[in-house]
């Protein structure tokens, strides 16, 4: 048997423990381990098939070895919108990334695959914000989305209808809408998160008309004469378990003396308007803002529309919980999908997130 020392357990009679030497715990196999009656919670055995530390949790037994604490998440990532023209086209859709249960991705893109992260181990969130819708000519891309290593590019603003290329819709993850002039193509897309933006119509330098802005499911409208092109749709995923479209595309604006402003794309797209400033993209939504048109009647220029703030939704495992911090918030914090076993959580400001 041991002897209690000052300073140490001594080993003596076959007891091989003592302060200086390793700590051996009964092993078993698997089957002996299942088999094991009555367990209780804090039981700790070495599992002789796996070679891992098994522990006991009150309902089952637990590995704790080197990938224990990793677990995959689903995520939807979406950048903010881009802002809408002035007389030109609607701003592109934010770049829209999803890797839940199959469903694509932007610009007609295959699901991607969950991101395995470790618990307790802190990654960073940044939610783009849309752009400025056109004051001016030209509107302003919408910011990018990043979950750790996932970003999504923000979406391209509509052209305006200044000279040159700032007629041209800006490229972005859906790009904007092309604007007014004789240079009024619409902006090109990114792979795999958005499709591109419709191009602009010109008459002898009169009743132009603007493209729409790409979405997330869906091309922006080419304008034609007497019609500015539509948004193009977003894209609807059931991430939170309902269905939910975000991603649209913004409507073109154009001389309303001759030409019919074009509406926003289902999923948050903004519409142009032919007596007011073109509506902003959704928020949340990473919707294109609707461009702002001419009333020819009252001589009046309107602004463009922001584009959307963008968002990232993320799904787990419902034996974790989420932390955020670093001034990532969302308004309604961690949700329970049903009896799926699921967690998920809309996050709305930029910040860091961990689990435990």
């Amino acid at each position: 048997m041991s002897r209690l020392k000052v300073d140490n357990i001594e080993t003596r009679s076959g007891n091989n423990v003592a302060m200086d030497n390793s700590l051996q715990i009964k092993g078993y196999t698997a089957a002996e381990r299942d088999a094991l009656s009555n367990p209780q919670a804090g039981d700790v055995i070495y599992n002789e098939d796996d070679g891992t530390i098994d522990f006991y949790n009150g309902s089952s037994w637990n590995a704790t070895s080197d990938n224990t604490f990793l677990f995959n998440v689903d995520y939807l990532v979406i950048a903010g919108g881009g802002g809408g023209g002035r007389l030109g086209g609607g701003g592109g859709a934010g770049g829209y990334r999803n890797s839940y249960n199959n469903e694509t991705s932007g610009g007609g893109g295959s699901s991607e695959t969950s991101l395995s992260v470790t618990a307790l181990t802190s990654y960073s969130v940044s939610i783009g914000a849309g752009g400025a819708g056109a004051t001016t000519v030209q509107a302003a891309n919408g910011n990018n989305s990043t979950f750790s290593s996932i970003t999504s590019v923000g979406g391209g603003g509509g052209g305006g209808y200044g000279n040159g290329t700032t007629a041209n819709g800006q490229s972005g993850g859906s790009g904007g809408g092309g604007g007014y002039n004789t240079t009024n193509t619409g902006g090109a897309h990114t792979t795999n998160q958005g499709y591109s933006g419709g191009s602009g119509y010109l008459v002898n330098g009169v009743y132009a008309s603007g493209g729409g802005g790409g979405g997330a499911g869906a091309v922006g409208n080419n304008a034609a004469a007497g019609q500015a092109g539509n948004g193009g749709n977003g894209l609807a995923s059931s991430i939170t378990g309902t269905s939910i479209t975000r991603g649209g595309g913004g409507g073109g604006g154009g001389d309303t003396r001759g030409s019919t402003p074009g509406t926003g794309g289902t999923g948050g797209g903004g519409s142009a308007n032919s007596a007011s400033a073109g509506s902003s993209g959704t928020a949340y939504t990473g919707g294109g803002g609707g461009d702002g048109s001419y009333n020819g009647s009252g001589g009046i220029f309107n602004n463009g529309g922001n584009g959307g703030k963008g968002v990232i939704i993320l799904r787990y495992p419902s034996t974790y919980t989420i932390s955020l911090t670093g001034g990532a918030s969302s308004t309604n914090g961690e949700q329970t999908d049903g009896s799926t076993g699921y967690k998920y959580i809309q996050i709305e400001q930029s910040g860091n997130v961990s689990w435990s």
